[in-house]
């Protein structure tokens, strides 16, 4: 009895001695979970957006930069930059379009997306429309069976360039315009066609309320309109004076305001009645985002004119750092020719503008520096993210408890050569940029207001040796986010000071 109560009693101590171990074991788990929660508690989380801010199609809109337009029709063999709607479709006769030069010539230089006028205000239509035959069917090219939507949308699908319909609400030669209803429904027929015939990857649609001063006077149906196309094609961009996903710049010269915010009040505009100077700007309360788009032609006019010449390439780059270094996306036309091909002299320039930016924006001293900042929000919001190839969602976030921002990029060693400073925000959370400063070597060079996706200060001086760059936030909507800063040298800018030492303040 003995023996087997012993061997029983150390049994139970046994079992006893895991029991202990496992509760021991589970309490140092718990407490381990405990204070896991307690650091994870500490890692700082994004701060909240401020609204409005861009929907994912926006974000790969602005992210494009550049889009190209093709204004191409009855004009270009007209010689005319609005038609009369009288012209026979028979004028329309290109004898060697090719739409893949097109497409082509856009991927080489750096478009991903274009924009073609299946529709100009003559009424004239560059498919086969089923419901009028003031359109390529009346054309001797291909005998009246060619289709040059489709192989616009074709040749740029081939070349991984997404498309895009210019279709003019305002038609000279259509007897149904000026009839609300009839035209409404001729018109949204139109859209139908275009948006289902031509593939689901529509990627932008512009509509305007251009129309001259003795036409009819007759309401369109935006509402309806713009209610189709996000039916049929949910991704597409919708361009007008209003948007409601990208807006007009308001003129004509691929010019947005030094102050130029990507937000606006919808509901206070007019399509074809609005303010350009407010388009221009924009509105820091508004409650819509609707970034701008700045249209301008690599020509004097729209179409193809025999008589003129493409830009020359430092007017092209003015235009590129007032639009794309101004918060907006450049649409730039290249009008093909009475052949149907994009003219030689504008594929040099094209090819040329290309290399330009390529040369200027391809390094950025900005990554051999070491980046300090005032404060920061925690460790995934280090001052070093506005050096990654993240532009939107690695971004260098301030403290909230300390109001004085500012960021600095110094050189490791020595001196830097640059005359263009980029700054961009992270505006996937909302832009926030009100006021701003830049100093070189403690030196202030350039002031501004609004920075959105970019802003390019391209400094009043060739070229500026020095070893510190420094960002100063003066004014923002909450706490300010800064997602990538560059340092670059622009040689083919040649501004009337000549200086390449000296660091000049700016007014």
């Amino acid at each position: 009895m003995k023996i087997e109560t012993q061997v029983l009693f150390e049994a139970n101590m046994g079992n006893n001695k895991a029991q202990n171990v496992l509760h021991i074991w589970t309490l140092f788990s718990l407490f381990e979970m405990i204070l896991s929660m307690q650091d994870r508690m500490k890692v700082a989380t994004p701060p909240l957006p401020i609204l409005p801010f861009p929907s994912y199609s926006q974000l790969e809109w602005q992210q494009r930069e550049m889009i190209m337009f093709l204004h191409f029709g009855v004009n270009t063999f007209t010689d005319r930059e609005w038609g009369t709607g009288h012209e026979s479709p028979s004028v329309f006769s290109p004898t060697g379009l090719n739409a893949s030069q097109w497409a082509d010539t856009a991927a080489r230089t750096g478009f991903s997306l274009m924009i073609l006028t299946a529709k100009h205000h003559d009424g004239f239509c560059l498919w086969p429309s089923e419901y009028t035959d003031h359109s390529v069917i009346g054309s001797p090219w291909k005998n009246g069976k060619g289709d040059v939507v489709r192989e616009f949308v074709e040749a740029a699908k081939a070349r991984g360039i997404d498309a895009g319909f210019y279709l003019s609400p305002w038609d000279m030669h259509d007897p149904r315009y000026g009839n609300e209803k009839l035209y409404n429904e001729y018109y949204m027929a139109q859209l139908q066609e275009l948006l289902t015939r031509y593939g689901g990857d529509i990627r932008e649609i512009w509509f305007d309320g251009a129309k001259g001063s003795n036409a009819p006077n007759m309401s369109y149906h935006f509402q309806d309109w713009f209610s189709m196309v996000k039916e049929l094609q949910s991704n597409t961009n919708i361009f007008s004076d209003a948007g409601p996903d990208v807006r007009w710049v308001g003129n004509e010269n691929g010019s947005a305001g030094k102050t130029c915010w990507s937000t606006i009040n919808s509901t206070s505009l007019s399509i074809g009645n609005t303010s350009t100077s407010y388009l221009n700007s924009g509105d820091p309360k508004g409650t819509n985002w609707v970034a701008a788009e700045c249209d301008v032609s690599i020509r004097k006019g729209w179409f193809w004119h025999k008589t003129e010449s493409p830009k020359k390439l430092s007017k092209l780059l003015n235009i590129y750092y007032s639009s794309v270094g101004r918060n907006c996306v450049l649409l730039l036309n290249v009008p093909p020719n009475s052949t149907g091909l994009i003219s030689e002299s504008d594929v040099q320039t094209l090819q040329q503008f290309r290399a330009a930016i390529n040369t200027i924006f391809s390094t950025n001293l900005g990554q051999e520096c070491s980046v300090e900042a005032s404060s920061q929000r925690g460790a995934h919001f280090g001052p070093t993210n506005v050096l990654d190839d993240d532009h939107l969602w690695t971004y260098w976030a301030p403290s909230e408890e300390k109001q004085d921002y500012w960021i600095e990029l110094r050189a490791k060693s020595g001196k830097m050569a640059f005359n263009v400073i980029r700054i961009q925000e992270a505006i996937g959370l909302g832009q926030r940029i009100e006021q701003h400063e830049v100093y070189v070597d403690g030196i202030r060079v350039a002031r501004g207001s609004t920075v959105g996706y970019k802003r390019l200060h391209r400094l009043e001086i060739a070229s500026v040796e020095a070893s510190s760059v420094r960002i100063r936030i003066v004014k923002a909507k909450g706490t300010p986010l800064i997602s990538s800063i560059g340092l670059h040298f622009d040689p083919f800018w040649n501004p009337k000071t000549r200086m390449s030492t000296t660091i000049q303040s700016s007014p």
